[in-house]
């Protein structure tokens, strides 16, 4: 027994030895950051092989992973969510068009420039003649990407000329929505101005330069050592024509590549970071600054949830009714209704009446944001009602029956008002969860409470004070909602 044990003991010991020196001659990896949501040419899926991704941003991170005897593997990350994750050392190298400014320097280890590009201000070609630039867009809504250059030069903008920024999540939409006439602009880099057009017809460039900026990669502010590593890689790709090929093989190569090498080669690289301008205010005095912005966003936050949740209440009821007292097809139809809202995410729903019915109904997205929410909210609310209104005793509804009462009069006198005191704190419950879930409709440009903490987490690079911030704001607006509903509770209920 002893004796195989100890065989047992000998044969695991050379299994972990074998195991770990396998581990140990295994190449590392290079993890690196992107957002595969950008889509081509950065990063994207690649429509062979989904679990894989093509870009140029790949096959830079590719060459850069070679230079350092690495295996690259992609990390995927949102793309305002790419700065904090590089903070937190999620990944070794974050590369997905991200733009080179003061604010990331300040915070993180950045690369030299790998790529230069362009801003480029798009219109519809029936407005070629009428906005060749952002000061003949004033009071004018121009879409764009947060946390960008052209976001920056937007926001500049609207102090100096009254241009309305509009900001999305994605850079499809700012396009699709300028061809629908939702938006009056889009100011982005040439790479997506130019797909942007080739996607939408009735879209054109306009020539002139809105501004200049560079592609960098990004590393936690630790990482100076990896990243001065990484920049002679960048240099030695860039004498060897590496990098010029990747370009080339995604048809960006163009005539500025070959000067901002040739000042980067040279020695010159330090010309190319961008001007600080004014000091970066210390968070504290950020969020002096902010917290208007933040307090007109909570209001938005909490109109858009009240009157949500009246247009919930309102049809919930009509559908609790109709399941109750209807016909047999409609509450087979009233049923199916709360089903399909139920098993499907709100962000899909938004998605669908925004996007989706773009083609058959505009709506501005306040509304679509709206009635996304009252429909969404008026499904459960609807679940809420009919249980209520199940729990009235049946001997109640057999003595209003008796005295002569119809349907109506026994649910308006006797029915409904015990139902709704049952209600109640589902009912409360329901709205403090809708005005959290209210920030979801950023996703439509509605720039609501969460959405302005966003904006205001990627300028400072983190989420600490904005986040507190924003959950103060969240908790004012609800703490007292609840309180009210406990003393309505307290009143009618007294025991």
């Amino acid at each position: 027994m002893i004796v195989r044990m100890r065989s047992a003991i000998v044969a695991l010991c050379a299994l972990w030895l074998s195991a770990s020196a396998a581990w140990a001659q295994a190449p590392r990896e290079l993890r690196w950051g992107g957002d595969a949501e950008g889509g081509a040419p950065f990063v994207e899926a690649d429509p062979n092989d989904p679990a894989r991704v093509v870009g140029f941003d790949v096959e830079v991170a590719g060459a850069i992973a070679q230079g350092l005897g690495r295996v690259p593997r992609f990390i995927q990350v949102g793309f305002t969510s790419l700065d904090p994750a590089a903070a937190r050392g999620d990944f070794d190298i974050g590369l997905s068009g991200i733009e080179d400014s003061p604010a990331r320097r300040a915070r993180l280890a950045v690369t030299i420039p790998y790529y230069e590009f362009r801003e480029l201000l798009t219109v519809r070609d029936t407005d070629r003649d009428r906005f060749r630039t952002l000061a003949d867009l004033r009071g004018r809504r121009v879409a764009t990407l947060g946390a960008t250059l052209a976001y920056d030069l937007l926001v500049a903008a609207q102090a100096e000329h009254g241009v309305i920024p509009v900001t999305y999540e994605d850079d499809v939409h700012p396009y699709s929505d300028l061809a629908l006439g939702r938006v009056d602009a889009v100011l982005l880099d040439y790479v997506l101005a130019e797909r942007g057009v080739r996607r939408n017809t009735g879209l054109v460039n306009q020539p002139a330069d809105m501004g200049k900026g560079y592609y960098v990669g990004i590393l936690s502010a630790d990482q100076a050592a990896l990243r001065d590593r990484i920049d002679e890689i960048l240099r030695e790709a860039m004498r060897d024509g590496r990098l010029e090929a990747i370009f080339r093989r995604w048809d960006m190569w163009n005539e500025d590549q070959p000067r901002l090498y040739a000042r980067i080669l040279s020695g010159r690289a330090t010309e190319l970071v961008p001007a600080a301008g004014a000091p970066v205010p210390d968070t504290w005095e950020a969020a002096r600054r902010y917290l208007p912005a933040l307090l007109r966003a909570a209001v938005i936050t909490l109109v858009l949830s009240c009157v949500a949740m009246a247009l919930a209440i309102a049809i919930g009821i009509l559908i609790a009714s109709g399941r109750i007292y209807g016909s047999r097809p409609l509450q087979v139809v009233l049923t199916g209704y709360v089903e399909v809202i139920r098993g499907t995410p709100l962000l899909l729903q938004l998605f669908v009446l925004y996007f989706g019915l773009a083609a058959v109904v505009q709506l501005p997205a306040f509304v679509a944001a709206l009635i996304g929410l009252g429909l969404n909210y008026a499904a459960y609310e609807s679940e809420i009602y009919r249980s209520a209104l199940r729990a009235v005793p049946q001997g109640q509804l057999d003595a209003a029956r008796t005295l002569g009462l119809t349907n109506r009069q026994t649910l308006t006198l006797v029915r409904g008002p015990q139902a709704l005191r049952l209600a109640l704190a589902p009912m409360t419950n329901d709205f403090v969860a809708l005005l959290k879930d209210s920030s979801l409709v950023s996703v439509i440009t509605v720039v609501e409470l969460t959405k302005q903490t966003q904006i205001f987490a990627a300028n400072i690079g983190s989420w600490v004070v904005p986040g507190a911030l924003c959950a103060a704001i969240y908790l004012a607006m609800s703490l007292p909602l609840a309180r009210l509903a406990r003393r309505i509770e307290q009143r009618w209920h007294p025991a």
